[in-house]
């Protein structure tokens, strides 16, 4: 290590054992070190990752905390799924089990290293400096994606890969990955099969399902999926992946068994316990939603991986069972976190949502209503969600149940069917939070009809040879009723006729600003987590807050087909 210099870097070591974590510390110093941070819990290890970069991060696998089951696995996950490691940092996981699943595990967490115990003070020091230099070679490519040059950092991946360098299959992956980011899936497709035909990698394979699935071949990554996870039952974000296509195909059942298999694979993610909650609550499993969500609360409250929506869903919960502590609990925790973001219009939408529910269970529907008023005039707002949209039916229609219906409900319900039912899957969804008042059912699916009447009366006009009377027909509705359906056909449209139209430009515009608005994340349910946050992906945070370029056009022709299996 004496060709390494740490003194100005900063290091933390997370273990449970006093004795270990102290073995580790004092052998670090001696390095070199800068400084040394210590962690004895999982939960204040991520508090301290979310808050401050580390250039090292020493991580014991598993820990002996009573009642405790999280792992340093769990931990890197949810770091990792949610892009809160920089590049910069050093992972090393420290264990005592050798075993191929958790060594297999680790390598495809992107891991930097891997430190078997009982371990001399030369191993760590090997690992920490082949992990530093691996930073150091790649540092070129880090750099330009920090500062959002993606076509640039693709390049010199693809190079990299190209001529075998150093470490040219992580290469691959980060190039892969900036393909997909970027929207170039054919390019990300072509390179991931070409690592696969070096060696079959199970990153790689997942990445072929993955670009197949960015480009809407739902049917096709399934089946890639599929195989994949048999092939590899243990390959939890496989599994995640899955879970997203069942999940967006409607096969909730399908979504809710692969949900809990990986779930159970990592009992103290709090992603995965959300998404297996979320899911729960979904198919009508309230008890089951009411105790998973109870334990992820409990896991990760002060974390970023939380999503405040599983307190709605954990306080809609808590009215049904009639449990009157949580409700209360479920409000402290809402106002705990609006404290920290007390800006963030999303949360102060949860907090009435809640709100509503403590007056329901008090008994004065009056109330209830008035903490409602906000939320309602916000549903045609760019930031008003689908999570916000199920959430606003599920506590009108409890309100109705209970002798509040009117007029007045009946238009809320009729303005969310009209936006959100853009596909059957996602208004049966949308129904199933009105369970509770089968009018609110029945105007849902109503308007989901009604949806559908307007999309075909808008294409009957290309039917009869006048597109441009299809596009306006389709803006014209899609902006009354901000119907990602609408709005996305007219969009097709638009592609397929512009040599056709005149004025296409103008069109293009009103399109793409209404599409950019409203044909977000937001318009389809996550699962508890943000849609960016998908399975499979490799960590790709940034530090500057740079407006990503369009990646152009890189040629993989080259890249020979047989390509050598060593790395």
């Amino acid at each position: 290590m004496a060709d390494d210099d740490l003194s100005s870097s900063v290091a933390l070591v997370i273990d449970g054992n006093q004795t270990s974590r102290s073995i580790l510390v004092t052998q670090l110093k001696d390095f070199g070190m800068g400084e040394v941070v210590q962690a004895s819990r999982i939960a204040l290890a991520r508090q301290m990752l979310e808050s401050k970069t580390f250039d090292v991060v020493l991580c014991e696998q598993d820990f002996e905390s009573p009642g405790d089951t999280s792992t340093g696995q769990d931990l890197l996950d949810d770091l990792r799924r949610n892009q809160l490691l920089p590049f910069s940092t050093v992972f090393i996981m420290v264990t005592g089990q050798a075993s191929y699943s958790k060594v297999a595990e680790a390598a495809e967490s992107a891991l930097d290293g891997y430190l078997l115990k009982p371990h001399k003070a030369s191993n760590l020091g090997i690992r920490l400096r082949q992990a530093r230099h691996r930073k150091s070679t790649l540092q070129a490519i880090f750099t330009a994606i920090e500062a959002h040059e993606f076509d640039r950092a693709a390049r010199m991946c693809v190079d990299r890969f190209r001529n075998k360098d150093d470490y040219w299959l992580y290469s691959a992956r980060v190039g892969a990955e900036l393909m997909l980011r970027t929207g170039q899936h054919t390019l990300a497709l072509a390179l991931y099969e070409a690592v696969v035909a070096a060696r079959a990698l199970p990153w790689a394979k997942l990445g072929i399902a993955r670009a197949v699935m960015e480009a809407g071949q739902l049917g096709k990554a399934r089946k890639a999926l599929e195989a994949l996870v048999q092939e590899d039952p243990g390959y939890a974000e496989a599994s995640d992946a899955l879970a997203t296509i069942q999940f967006e195909q409607g096969q909730y059942g399908d979504a809710l068994g692969m949900c809990k298999r990986v779930r159970d694979l990592t009992p103290a993610c709090i992603g995965r316990n959300q998404s297996f909650g979320m899911m729960s609550y979904y198919v009508g499993d309230h008890k089951e939603a009411e105790s998973v969500l109870t334990k992820t609360v409990r896991l990760g409250l002060d974390s970023k991986v939380f999503d405040a929506q599983s307190l709605v869903v954990l306080a809609l919960c808590h009215l049904e069972s009639g449990d009157t502590k949580g409700l209360p609990r479920c409000q402290n925790d809402i106002k705990a976190m609006l404290a920290k973001f007390p800006n963030s219009r999303r949360l102060q939408r949860f907090a009435a949502f809640i709100e509503a529910l403590s007056w329901i269970q008090k008994r004065d529907l009056g109330q209830a209503m008035a903490a409602l008023a906000e939320p309602i005039d916000e549903i045609k707002a760019e930031t008003f969600d689908f999570a916000s949209a199920g959430d606003l039916v599920a506590i009108l229609s409890i309100l109705a149940s209970r002798g509040r219906a009117n007029a007045e409900m009946d238009r809320i319900i009729d303005s969310l069917s009209l936006r959100f039912c853009s596909s059957r899957p996602l208004t049966e969804m949308l129904s199933g939070f009105a369970a509770q008042h089968a009018p609110f059912t029945a105007r849902i699916k109503t308007g989901y009809d009604e949806m559908l009447k307007l999309s075909e009366n808008a294409m009957a006009h290309s039917l009869e040879g006048d597109p441009k009377a299809t596009v306006e027909y389709l803006l014209k509705y899609g902006s009354d009723t901000l119907n990602v359906r609408l709005l996305d056909t007219a969009h097709q449209v638009l592609q397929r006729y512009a040599e056709k139209l005149a004025d296409a430009h103008d069109l293009k515009t009103q399109a793409q600003e209404l599409r950019t608005m409203y044909c977000t994340a937001g318009a389809r349910p996550s699962l508890g987590e943000q849609r960016e946050r998908q399975a499979g992906r490799l960590s790709l945070r940034t530090a500057v807050a740079a407006k990503p370029t369009v990646l152009a056009p890189i040629a993989l022709a080259e890249v020979e087909p047989d390509l050598p299996a060593s790395t």
